[in-house]
């Protein structure tokens, strides 16, 4: 009997995450729906993708405390029977900038943004190596990524170094991890109001881009399933942002949408 591959969404109670994971269910997928805090919104997040006909279940992890990461995989594979593959969507965004870093900031955003993703592409490989020699099963990992990498600006500094340590880790992991595993990103532009946003800098900053529309999070959802589903493709990043990493920018696109406001405000 044919089984439906499983894919673990991290951060999928919510925003991107949740549609990832819907929109995965929609085509086959069975959904691990991973959470933090937010119980309540992955229970409704299982409960779409159940009422669509669908296959998921919830699992809680801090992942920044790493027995916690480590324990993810095996319990997924304990409530499916199987893993395929894993999008690495969970992300902590905080503004700071060189004035205001801090080795302590750099490390908060290391532990939530990085090293989650390292673990859980290592767990992934490991159930694949054991699972192969019966079944031939290979796999892949999407890390959620960020169009600023190819431009970028002063601002969010731990949590880009952290977006470029990822991205970095990628490739490696690529190498590391074939032919079991394949490794690929996603960067995304402007896609859903977060921090300090207000909803007319979001719209304002989600046109300044060479096609005057940045990703939305169907947009992400279609390239992620995109990615797990081409097996000829690993070690390499797609983004999906309208073209924003174009257009050279020395401030993050919120701020330059805030210059515009009679009394703009800057951290």
């Amino acid at each position: 009997m044919h089984l439906a591959p499983v894919v673990l969404v991290t951060g999928a109670a919510q925003r991107i995450g949740r549609e990832i994971a819907l929109h995965l269910a929609g085509h086959g997928w069975q959904v691990a729906v991973h959470y933090r805090s937010s119980a309540a919104a992955a229970a409704q997040t299982v409960a779409a993708v159940r009422a669509a006909g669908g296959s998921a279940m919830a699992f809680a992890a801090d992942l920044a405390l790493e027995p916690q990461c480590e324990a993810l995989v095996p319990a997924v594979v304990q409530g499916f029977g199987r893993i395929d593959a894993v999008v690495n969507n969970a992300s902590l965004f905080e503004y700071d900038d060189v004035g205001s870093f801090s080795s302590t900031a750099m490390e908060r955003a290391w532990r939530a943004n990085t090293a989650p993703a390292i673990v859980l592409a290592r767990a992934l490989h490991r159930h694949l190596q054991g699972a192969e020699s019966l079944q031939g099963r290979s796999g892949c990992v999407v890390n959620l990524l960020d169009q600023k990498l190819w431009n970028p600006n002063p601002d969010y500094l731990s949590y880009s170094l952290s977006k470029a340590a990822l991205e970095a880790a990628g490739t490696m992991l690529a190498q590391a991890l074939a032919p079991t595993v394949r490794v690929c990103g996603v960067a995304p532009g402007v896609t859903l109001l977060s921090g300090e946003m207000s909803g007319a800098e979001f719209d304002s900053s989600h046109r300044m881009t060479p096609l005057q529309r940045s990703s939305t999070p169907e947009d992400v959802a279609r390239a992620v399933r995109f990615l797990l589903e081409s097996p000829a493709i690993t070690g390499t990043t797609l983004l999906v942002d309208g073209g924003q990493h174009l257009q050279p920018q020395s401030r993050d696109v919120m701020f330059i949408a805030r210059q515009a406001e009679p009394n703009p405000k800057a951290p």
